[in-house]
């Protein structure tokens, strides 16, 4: 059995480990880096320019369904268990993932969580991610070396995977709450989506939790107590079933962290989230304070 690992690690925890030569088939650093087109950054080219010592670049847009309507859906367990076998885990490494967006947890969390639902519990988020790295002085480099394939076996966790169709279904039911992890002026309809084909709004039921309010000025989670406060005040109750969205499945992530933290047994994704959702629902499940979908 692998060992149980904390959610989060501080930036002075991996640099003790990276300092004490740990990284290897035990510890496995992941830089998960992601952005939406319209930023023009390239995750990829900046990783080969500056990463933390000993990580490997994991690419979200590779590590998916090639063939599906919208971005990065989830990968097969083949895929996944193919993918991070290659980047030297096993299913007794411990995973830590970070990302280098400015808000200091953007896109880490979604491979934090794509790891748990393909059955490895051994992970964790780095606590600020690049953001707090580098403003603590921490070390950088563009060196890297392939680390040594592993063995990796995924066992998918189906049951918190939500579609399309269940959304439908919870919308007529209403029988489980839904977070949507976007903006509170993208759920209102009231700014702009980021990508033109888009246009914003939220789907009948769901509350608003902005991924960026479970986040602290310096990229680290806010403290359990705050973060409690955060459901509590949109209406969460962390003791029931809850389902998150967001933009194309990575955001609302960040909320899974936070209701994982609070100790909620497993807090699912709809992975087409409002990209998809926009695209296939009729107008009347588009609630917008703005244009709306004709």
């Amino acid at each position: 059995m692998a060992a149980q690992v904390r959610t989060l690690v501080s930036c002075q925890w991996l640099l003790d480990a990276i300092k004490n030569n740990r990284v290897g088939p035990k510890l496995r650093i992941l830089d998960a880096s992601w952005y939406l087109a319209k930023t023009k950054r390239d995750p990829r080219a900046e990783f080969a320019q500056a990463h933390i010592p000993g990580a490997s670049h994991f690419d979200i847009d590779e590590c998916c369904e090639k063939n599906a309507e919208v971005d990065h859906m989830l990968p097969t367990s083949e895929h996944f268990s193919e993918y991070v076998g290659n980047l030297g885990i096993g299913n007794e490494t411990h995973v830590v993932v970070y990302d280098t967006h400015n808000i200091g947890a953007f896109s880490a969390p979604r491979v934090w969580w794509m790891f748990r639902l393909f059955g490895h519990n051994t992970v964790s988020v780095l606590d600020g991610g690049m953001k707090y790295w580098l403003q603590n002085n921490n070390p950088v480099t563009a060196e890297y070396s392939n680390p040594e394939p592993q063995g990796f076996k995924a066992v998918l966790n189906k049951t918190w995977v939500k579609t399309y169709e269940d959304i439908v279904e919870n919308i007529k039911t209403k029988q489980v709450q839904v977070v949507d992890a976007r903006s509170a002026g993208r759920y209102r309809g009231t700014e702009p989506e980021p990508r033109d084909d888009v246009l914003p709004g939220h789907f009948p039921g769901s509350i608003n939790i902005p991924f960026s309010s479970l986040l602290d000025d310096s990229g680290k989670v806010l403290p359990l107590e705050d973060i409690a406060k955060r459901f509590k005040e949109a209406g969460v109750d962390i003791q029931k079933p809850l389902w998150t969205t967001c933009a194309s499945g990575v955001t609302a992530c960040v909320v899974i962290l936070g209701a994982h933290l609070l100790g909620h047994p497993g807090p699912c994704l709809y992975d087409g989230s409002w990209t998809e959702w926009f695209k296939r629902a009729p107008p009347e499940y588009i609630i917008s304070e703005g244009q709306g979908k004709k």
